[in-house]
């Protein structure tokens, strides 16, 4: 046999063909139909050997015997003999799964598979991964360092990723397929010595990065391939910019209301006359305001 054939025995033998089978069945290709005899010559299959692997050939569906004195065979077409494999092999990966579903009972009860990293500069690569990859829209939540992240946005950006950030610090990540917005809560004075930090990417609603340092250092995330924990992480990043936008257009009124950095907002200690007052507060602020600008508008 030519030594070129080498490589396609071995991609035979992976689809299922013993060697002997992979080497008969390339021989018969292109040949008129051969007898074992002449095969073994053609292809170095042993006398012994090449009638019974012939045989197995017809058994399989990629050679035909021809009766006659003596035997001869001929190869089915390869395009015939890949959409059988085609076949055969869908139809035992639907049974497996069906086995496999089986076996592992409820649904319900099944475990998800998720990547575990505690070390920042791994996070750093899977998130500037997931930003190099995305085909359509990623959403960002970045309370740390920016400067890693600063070129792979703008390679998201340049390829026309919609891209929606949300970032804790003073160095923005300008975008113009999308909207880069500043945690503007986070300046309140409660917040001034927090020292948690997060970083939280979802690349075309699938592929999902959450990783947190509570202590500032101490990382700890999880990264998948996954749809629920991704349409989780985006709700939580989504509804954070829908705050920072409404503190943006009207941040007097809710620090009138619930104090700086909205530290009353999560207070459970407020008693009703507190809170009344402070309502009460913010309403005199927005009607002083509007009386103004209407004054603005008449002169």
């Amino acid at each position: 046999m030519a030594e070129a054939g080498s490589g396609t025995v071995e991609r035979l033998v992976e689809l299922g063909f013993s060697q002997y089978e992979a080497r008969a069945y390339i021989g018969l290709l292109g040949n008129p139909p051969m007898t074992g005899y002449a095969l073994a010559n053609e292809t170095g299959i042993p006398q012994p050997k090449v009638y019974e692997t012939l045989r197995r050939l017809a058994r399989k569906g990629v050679a035909i015997a021809i009766e006659g004195e003596p035997l001869r065979f001929v190869a089915v077409p390869p395009t015939q003999v890949l959409t059988q494999l085609d076949t055969s092999f869908r139809r035992r990966l639907a049974d497996a799964e069906v086995s496999l579903m089986r076996e592992a009972g409820d649904a319900g009860q099944q475990m998800r598979a998720f990547e575990a990293m505690s070390d920042w500069p791994a996070i750093e690569r899977r998130a500037i991964e997931l930003l190099d990859d995305a085909n359509r829209h990623v959403y960002m939540s970045i309370n740390c360092d920016t400067k890693a992240f600063l070129e792979p946005v703008a390679r998201a950006d340049e390829r026309g990723v919609a891209t929606d950030i949300l970032h804790f610090g003073k160095e923005e990540l300008p975008v113009e397929h999308g909207r880069s917005i500043r945690h503007v809560t986070t300046d309140g004075v409660v917040y001034r010595h927090h020292q948690a930090r997060h970083l939280a990417v979802v690349a075309d609603s699938t592929k999902v990065l959450w990783a947190l340092a509570p202590g500032g250092r101490d990382w700890q995330a999880v990264y998948a391939d996954d749809g629920l924990l991704a349409a989780a992480v985006k709700g939580y990043i989504r509804h954070d910019m829908y705050v920072q936008q409404i503190s943006h257009d009207f941040g007097d009124q809710l620090e009138a209301c619930y104090g700086p950095g909205l530290e009353q907002l999560a207070g459970s200690s407020r008693d009703g006359a507190a809170e009344r007052r402070a309502v009460a507060k913010a309403d005199s602020a927005v009607s002083s305001r509007t009386r103004t600008r209407k004054r603005a508008q008449t002169a």
